[in-house]
């Protein structure tokens, strides 16, 4: 009996004996798995198997997995610009990252038994840090493949002989703020996913691109452009001889005057431009001084012969071409007009030179002298003496009769040009010139020998000057 139970005893001591070693082997085990650093068997986080892996192994493919992503920016379907989540500013902060792993570490090692039968399925969050200046660097159209071109208005050009439309130019550039917003809802909403994403692709909006202000079909710009082709042709030429004023677009778009659709020629502008014309060209009533055959400098102080701008008729003829549209050259509308002209000079080398105190006169053709003469002029007295001053032969006569209160006589050539005085042959006069003129003078005529008054006669013309002076 007591060797039966001696043999119990033992076999119950070998029994603990082997419980405790077992106990003792599972509980090194356990300790060394524990301590391994190692996830265990079938474990998986975030979808991948990590199964033997180390918490910084598993952040280091989960940082290149999860920033892998690139973004491609398109225009018209065509890749302009592709970024790195990094390039963009999106990098994964590892020491979060890491924590979070770790933390997965912490929960498998408490559940053991479990973890270790079972394995364990986490969900970390992957967080990324953001600089928002390396983003606004890289997402910018200055960074694209395709140069920026920018819009242009539609502009109304001139080339000279007409208005046209120079139709906008739509070109490609915009706010990179607008871009920026939307790839960072993007990428915020890529990188936020609890998985790994796939490459994304943004097409540029069409309404993000700055659009011409102005375009060719603009109401007003349309508008304007046939009110300036209704004047912009007129190219009126003012002649006085060789010299000349021009009226043309330059000066006609001053006048202009434009009420929504309707234009109109300011006549109050055309009329203050005729009237300068008029004080820089006229002639007529103005003192004159030219040099005599002498060499003298004379001034004959009132002037009857010259040149005078009908001012109302030329402003109404200046506005009739203005609104023809076409070019004109001619000379202005004159009240008055004197024989020919060159700018202010309206002698031009043509006139008969009377000096009345020699009693000598000179008659020239474009400053050619033609002939000069003797002569004898009116008696001085208050009713015959021969006036002074500018005149225009009025018309010349062959023969002629002339008559006064008490006399008659019978010429052969008469060309008068002041209030009945003239030149005109003299054949009752065997003699010319000297001081007859103030005993034996004319009733204010002057009298020329029958040959200068001839040659006069055949080569002087209506119109041309006569300046008798003293």
């Amino acid at each position: 009996m007591k060797k039966k139970n001696k043999g119990i005893r033992i076999a119950i001591l070998v029994i603990v004996i082997c419980l405790i070693a077992g106990l003792g082997g599972v509980g090194f085990y356990l300790y060394q798995r524990v301590n391994s650093g190692l996830f265990f068997e079938d474990t998986v986080i975030n979808g991948y198997d990590v199964t033997g892996k180390t918490c910084k192994e598993v952040l280091l493919m989960l940082t290149e997995d999860y920033s892998s992503p690139t973004l491609t920016i398109t225009e018209g379907g065509e890749s302009v610009l592709t970024l790195t989540l990094e390039e963009m500013g999106y990098t994964v902060d590892q020491k979060q990252l890491l924590d979070n792993i770790q933390e997965c570490m912490r929960d498998q090692n408490l559940s053991l038994l479990l973890s270790l039968f079972e394995g364990n399925t986490f969900e970390v969050e992957v967080p990324f840090q953001f600089d928002e200046n390396v983003f606004e660097q890289a997402v910018a159209a200055a960074n694209f493949s395709t140069p920026r071109v920018a819009s242009v208005d539609a502009v109304m050009e001139y080339n000279g002989t007409e208005y046209y439309i120079q139709p906008e130019v739509y070109g490609n550039e915009f706010d990179d703020a607008k871009l920026q917003e939307l790839v960072k809802e993007q990428m915020d909403a890529l990188t936020a996913q609890s998985r790994p994403q796939e490459d994304a692709q943004i097409e540029v909006p069409q309404d993000f691109y700055y659009l011409p202000a102005v375009t060719q079909d603009d109401h007003d710009m349309n508008i304007l452009m046939d009110i300036y082709n209704s004047y912009c042709k007129a190219n009126i030429t003012l002649t006085f001889g060789e010299v000349t004023e021009v009226v043309n677009w330059d000066t006609v778009q001053q006048w202009l005057v434009i009420d929504g659709a309707e234009s109109s020629i300011s006549r109050d502008s055309v009329y203050n431009y005729v009237t300068e014309l008029a004080s820089k060209y006229d002639t007529l009533y103005y003192s004159r001084t030219f040099t005599a055959t002498d060499g003298t400098e004379v001034t004959i102080p009132s002037s009857d012969y010259g040149y005078q701008i009908d001012i109302d008729g030329e402003t109404d003829q200046l506005l009739a071409d203005i609104y023809s549209n076409t070019t004109v050259e001619r000379e202005p509308v004159y009240a008055v007009s004197g024989y020919k002209r060159n700018g202010r000079d309206d002698l031009c080398g043509t006139y008969v030179e009377v000096n009345l105190t020699k009693q000598h006169l000179w008659f020239y053709i474009d400053g050619e002298l033609i002939v000069e003469s003797d002569f004898v002029s009116g008696l001085p007295t208050e009713d015959r003496e021969t006036a002074t001053g500018a005149f225009p032969l009025a018309y010349k006569e062959s023969p002629s009769v002339l008559e006064g209160d008490t006399w008659r006589e019978e010429v052969t050539y008469w060309m008068p040009f002041h209030d009945g005085q003239g030149l005109h042959d003299a054949p009752w006069r065997s003699s010319f010139g000297g001081n007859i003129y103030q005993t034996n003078g004319s009733h204010g005529c002057v009298n020329l020998p029958y040959e200068a008054a001839e040659t006069i006669y055949n080569n002087i013309e209506a119109g041309m000057a006569i300046l008798l002076y003293k």
